[in-house]
């Protein structure tokens, strides 16, 4: 690489204060810097228009902008869905954008002939071991960190950063909100404030659900068709190149918020070994797994349903802390991408003001005995109900007649 190339960098842009203040620093430290803001969902237009300029009138040579919303779709969202489980049962991986910013960027970097990468991330957060990992991972790059450097020169970050701006001859927004909140396609993240010190958040900490729930609201019906586990229709509406993953995910994501569907808050393991709390709402995502769940459960064999859950788990706990790139995800990915063959059908949702249920489901591979109705009928008769009970049971029952023999010889 000759010396321009090398000194040419990429940084992941947002135009928040930590990336804003990256520029300048990037170039004083000898960079020549394009900056790319990718795009996946919860910026309006105008808000873009706004990053692009910010990154301009901080000297950035060139500002680029990408969308991973079919990705988002494909490679997170499909597979989430498959495995229908949160982490630690709590939160549905709305980080799960950052690897593919990551991927983005990097192809950017092999346009530009460079090889270096920079982000805004802290040295305090889950972001950098994501960010970290998937540029590792996706080939030989350089990362350049600098606002993991400035920490080490001082513990008051924000304040470095504002007083470097003005001291280069930039201004920075005054608006500072109590909270830090990431909304992408999958949904909306909520932190700070009360909510890092375990207290009720406040109404105006969500950006998706209705604080109050409207108890006069009218309930609203919405089908989900799926093909082996694939959403292809959303009320109807076929998926095609006018109605895509991403306009499912925005239809939901209004819908079913304004019922106050989708709202949570967890406290989790972080990658950093810290605890980390907080709020969330994904209502698109909370509904696509409830039609997805309710189809699975009667489609699906017993063994099925639930050793599917084990290899879910360890999939989302890959995801969460970093490792998107690891070989076992794949693995496992195929395995739920497998489970899903007979994962075909329509499942209708009630929503109902803070709640919804799946009300009904349609399809040909229901594992239903023709002959049979739970606890009505059967196609066996009471003597071979009697057996099987008796041959289901007996392990325990010689176990408890061993224990009850022992207390009554006065054994301990």
């Amino acid at each position: 690489m000759n010396t321009q190339t090398q000194q040419h960098v990429v940084l992941a842009f947002s135009g928040g204060l930590d990336t804003s203040f990256c520029i300048p620093y990037l170039i004083e430290k000898g960079y020549k810097v394009t900056t790319i803001f990718v795009d996946s969902g919860g910026v309006s237009q105008s808000e873009k228009q706004q990053i692009k300029q910010r990154a301009i009138e901080l000297g950035a040579i060139e500002h680029v902008e990408e969308s991973i919303a079919a990705e988002l779709w494909s490679e997170v969202i499909t597979p989430l869905i498959w495995g229908g489980h949160w982490y630690q049962n709590q939160y549905p991986l709305l980080c799960s954008d950052r690897y593919l910013i990551v991927a983005t960027c990097l192809k950017l970097c092999d346009k530009l002939g460079t090889k270096l990468f920079a982000h805004g991330c802290t040295g305090m957060g889950n972001d950098q071991v994501r960010f970290d990992l998937a540029v590792q991972c996706l080939g030989d790059y350089e990362i350049i960190s600098p606002v993991r450097e400035i920490q080490k020169l001082t513990d008051e970050v924000r304040e470095y950063e504002k007083n470097y701006l003005i001291e280069k001859g930039f201004s920075y927004s005054d608006k500072v909100s109590a909270y830090s909140v990431n909304e992408n396609l999958l949904g909306s993240t909520i932190s700070g404030s009360e909510i890092d010190e375990w207290k009720k958040p406040s109404d105006e900490s969500f950006l998706l659900t209705p604080a109050q729930i409207d108890t006069t609201k009218t309930s609203q019906l919405i089908s989900f068709e799926f093909e082996q586990g694939n959403l292809v229709a959303l009320d109807g509406k076929k998926l095609d190149e006018g109605f895509t993953g991403e306009k499912v995910m925005q239809t939901l994501n209004h819908v079913v918020g304004s019922f106050s569907i989708g709202r949570g808050l967890y406290t989790g393991d972080t990658s950093i070994g810290l605890k980390g709390r907080i709020a969330f709402e994904a209502p698109a995502l909370v509904a696509l797994n409830a039609a997805h769940v309710a189809l699975e459960q009667a489609v699906l064999s017993k063994a099925q349903n639930r050793f599917k859950a084990k290899i879910a788990e360890k999939w989302t706990e890959l995801v969460y802390e970093g490792f998107f790139y690891e070989p076992l995800k794949d693995d496992l990915e195929a395995f739920l991408k497998s489970s899903q063959s007979q994962v075909t059908g329509t499942v209708t949702l009630e929503l109902l003001p803070g709640q919804l249920i799946a009300v009904a489901v349609e399809s040909n591979n229901i594992l239903k005995d023709s002959q049979s109705v739970y606890a009505q009928s059967a196609s066996w008769n009471i003597e071979e109900a009697l057996g099987f009970i008796k041959l289901f049971g007996k392990s325990t029952v010689m176990a408890s007649e061993s224990k009850r023999t022992v207390t009554l010889s006065g054994e301990v």
